[in-house]
């Protein structure tokens, strides 16, 4: 029998809250729910048990030490990480010629998504065999928009690391059937948002309630109707990342009272409002490993930082670094010991400074550019205590480096640089360091790594696939 690969069926590990058995004899574990009980004969509490499952597998790795947030900014001169028992994170992540499809930096950001996609499947298909009596049909059109909502998150985060490598979309079938096909960059995201566009529809749809609870990150976005602002927030993020953005769609989302945008009072503006992971340390949890001491900020956000004119620091670098005991055999001299500071620190999926700054970008590329620069400065201001733009950028090549700058600094290490300059057209920002070998004096530049490759795994059951051949840079 041919192994199913990671994108048909990769469910394996995320569904921890079911407490899934492996053991040769069929004894029914009567304690814990099972996989078949949600398949076959589904209750309530199997049903929210596998909810929360879809939360656990939605945060997966991005506050591990290899993973989204640090691979990301690595990739984006942010961040570096100087792990001497794993060289990798300068060795392929930057000097490598390429990324290396069957490590786990290279072969990143594929099983993990696809497997809480397959969950989100069977949440949805467990609807269908439970009576309204257990679970309300309102409730369980909640259910499937939380469900579709984050399955277009995972699929987003597949297609946006992969870019023009591709994904596969057709998930929802057979594991031993015949393999989906990988599909490009457009069609890929044009999945992701009818994804995203369900869910909205169905969690304005679905009551007052969902029938499980939320972690404490979702705290203010834990109902359908808060949840669905939360959906619209992440339709603007994906507007912009699509082939040819989509500036009506962010704008559009972004209106009011329908994402948790408010800029009606820019001097009331709380920019760290919106939804995020959540971490502990309390038994079977999982910590933010991102408070690791081998993690120093990139030389490159040091020297391009701003002062006002009081010659102060841009207080968003301040408010995340403080400096390193020892710098860095790169030269830095920082860490993000402000930004993540303990275990239990929180990593944000989406704020509302990252929500300022889309609605600056969509009112620039929709000709309101007046308009557009007041968000921006609303944001450089207020966030970064900066003096503000005075003059109106002449160009859009002007704006858009204005805006890099503010989206660097406002998200710095939360998981953007890399996906802005490239989706911008401005990989000419990423600087490329050279390696000099003490003993030959021979140079070796760092690598710019643009999108991941598709996994070595996937590629073995794909023979002859055409994207397997593409790489990373």
């Amino acid at each position: 029998m041919r192994k199913p690969t990671l994108a048909a069926f990769a469910l394996g590990g995320v569904i921890s809250s079911l407490a899934l058995t492996a053991c040769d004899l069929e004894v029914p574990d009567l304690n814990n729910p099972s996989l078949s009980d949600l398949e076959n004969n589904p209750t309530a509490i199997t049903l929210g048990a596998a909810c929360t499952g879809l939360l656990i597998g939605n945060r997966r790795n991005h506050a591990a030490e290899n993973g989204y947030v640090m691979q990301i900014g690595i990739l984006g001169r942010e961040a570096y990480n100087f792990d001497a028992a794993d060289p990798r994170y300068v060795s392929e992540l930057l000097t490598a010629k390429h990324l290396n499809q069957g490590s786990p930096c290279g072969g990143n950001f594929w099983a993990l998504p696809y497997s809480n996609i397959q969950l989100g499947h069977i949440v949805i298909h467990a609807l269908d065999k439970i009576a309204s009596t257990e679970v309300t049909d309102e409730q369980k059109t909640a259910i499937k928009g939380f469900a579709h909502t984050l399955q277009a998150l995972d699929l987003f985060e597949v297609i946006s690391t992969h870019d023009t490598n591709g994904a596969v979309i057709d998930t929802d079938r057979d594991p031993l059937g015949p393999l989906a096909p990988i599909v490009d960059k457009p069609t890929a995201y044009a999945k992701v948002v009818a994804l995203i566009d369900q869910g909205y529809t169905e969690l304005m749809a679905g009551g007052g309630s969902f029938p499980f609870a939320l972690s404490a990150g979702y705290a203010g976005f834990d109902t359908p109707p808060t949840f669905a602002k939360f959906n619209r927030a992440m339709k603007a993020r994906i507007a912009v990342y699509l082939p040819t953005p989509d500036y009506a769609a962010v704008l559009d989302a972004l209106a009011p009272n329908v994402s948790f945008l408010d800029d009606s009072v820019p001097a009331t503006i709380d920019f760290d409002l919106g939804v995020y992971f959540a971490y502990s340390t309390k038994p079977g949890d999982t910590a933010n490993a991102l408070i690791n001491p081998n993690i120093y900020v990139h030389p490159d956000v040091l020297a391009k930082v701003q002062k006002n004119t009081s010659g102060n620091t841009d207080a968003r670098l301040l408010r995340k670094t403080a400096l390193a005991a020892n710098p860095s055999r790169r030269g830095t001299t920082e860490k993000f010991t402000k930004l993540y500071s303990t275990p239990e620190t929180r990593v944000a999926q989406i704020r509302q400074e990252e929500l300022l700054l889309l609605k600056a970008e969509a009112l620039w590329f929709t000709g309101m550019k007046p308009q557009a620069l007041t968000e921006l400065n609303i944001v450089r201001t207020g966030s970064g205590h900066l003096d503000p733009i005075a003059t109106l950028p002449a160009t859009d090549a002007d704006f858009v480096s204005a805006l890099l700058y503010e989206r660097e600094y406002s998200l710095l290490f939360e998981g953007h640089r890399w996906f802005d300059v490239r989706r911008l057209n401005r990989l000419d920002l990423l600087p490329i360091f050279i390696t000099v070998d003490p003993d030959t004096k021979v140079g070796t530049p760092d690598t710019l790594n643009v999108r991941y490759p598709l996994p070595l795994g996937e590629c073995n059951a794909r023979p002859g696939e055409p994207a397997c051949a593409l790489s990373s840079t």
